[in-house]
């Protein structure tokens, strides 16, 4: 599998991502899976200053990701998938629940409505449920914000 870390991050592409799983992971690429993000060019080139030379980074809408998930995950690089939000994650894994058997919360802020659960994870109900799908469905839901850090399994994070 080459697609090793689905993550989930409001940020999106930062410090935790490129050096704190970049790194441990030895990404080579990142597919980037957000509809606005595909849209602003303005945006992929300020996300593209995050990222070293040496790692690829794809901007892919949630329907253009479906279309090749499975291809990126045959690419022979090490990769990460990211989304800013559950909703997309959730249509990737609809899609594609043997490839995405693994999910990371890395980072969902505070917006209102939402519950902290930990410090850089906010829910608010529907969120909650969606995860209890996702579950569910199949995929295991940790969070975790950093690889040195313990994860946290779905039941201890929406206790």
């Amino acid at each position: 599998m080459t697609l090793r870390l689905f993550r989930v991050d409001d940020r999106l592409v930062h410090g935790q991502v490129v050096i704190g799983w970049g790194r441990p992971l030895a990404a080579q690429f990142i597919v980037l899976v957000d509809d606005e993000v595909r849209q602003s060019s303005w945006e992929q080139d300020l996300y593209r200053m995050a990222v070293p030379g040496d790692v690829a980074i794809v901007f892919a809408s949630t329907a253009e990701a479906v279309a090749h998930l499975a291809e990126w995950n045959a690419d022979p690089r090490s990769g990460m998938l990211l989304t800013a939000d559950l909703a997309t994650m959730a249509t990737l894994h609809d899609a594609a629940p043997v490839l995405i058997r693994e999910i990371n919360l890395g980072g969902l802020h505070h917006r209102p409505g939402r519950v902290e659960r930990l410090r850089y994870v906010y829910l608010a109900a529907p969120d909650e449920v969606l995860l209890r799908r996702l579950a569910h469905d199949g995929a295991h839901v940790t969070a975790q914000d950093l690889p040195t850090a313990a994860a946290v399994d779905l039941d201890t994070l929406l206790r």
